[in-house]
């Protein structure tokens, strides 16, 4: 696996090594030794899928807060996504700002995102599958989100919102309290 910096402190982009061949591919997507060695969350708890009819459903800005903050490990496997996270961490010298990149089923691109992040994803394709491995159960009461669209931090959606679920529609803007919901 190929860990390139997102400009953004503690988060990654994993490019799975294929190896090729007249049959297709093989490429390793998860590996304890090698996310250890970069000092990396290794404990996996929870798998997750999202399938999503539409071109344009939004799904974000989600994190938790502890005692059952997490760690994300995405990749989408059918269809494109944009995806987007924010770092919410208010001693990060990153704090405040955002990345987002192009996940696929051509490129198998995975985004590691750390405790203390916001993430969400448009999809830019019908029938878009993604895949989420966490470090944490999810807790409902421990759930939290910020609007995707808040004037605060920015994020060029590459494409119109068509889809959204009421919650995400009206989480708080992060100057509101955000991070307290």
């Amino acid at each position: 696996m190929i860990f390139s910096d997102t400009g953004l402190d503690g988060a990654h982009l994993v490019t799975p090594d294929r190896i090729e061949d007249e049959r297709g591919f093989f490429a390793r997507t998860w590996c304890v030794r090698e996310f250890g060695t970069l000092g990396l969350e290794t404990r996996l708890v929870q798998c997750s899928t999202s399938f999503n009819r539409k071109k344009g459903t939004l799904r974000g800005m989600h994190y938790q807060v502890p005692p059952s903050a997490e760690v994300k490990l995405v990749c989408c496997t059918r269809g494109a996504i944009f995806d987007a996270i924010l770092d919410l961490r208010p001693g990060s010298p990153t704090y405040g700002k955002h990345f987002g990149t192009i996940l696929d089923d051509e490129n198998r691109n995975m985004l590691y995102i750390p405790v203390g992040f916001a993430h969400g994803f448009l999809t830019l394709k019908d029938d878009t599958e993604v895949h989420y491995q966490m470090s944490e159960f999810y807790a409902p009461e421990c759930a939290r989100g910020v609007r995707w669209d808040d004037p605060a931090f920015g994020i060029p959606w590459p494409e119109p919102v068509c889809v959204i679920s009421d919650r995400d529609c009206h989480l708080p803007d992060f100057r509101k309290g955000g991070t307290d919901r």
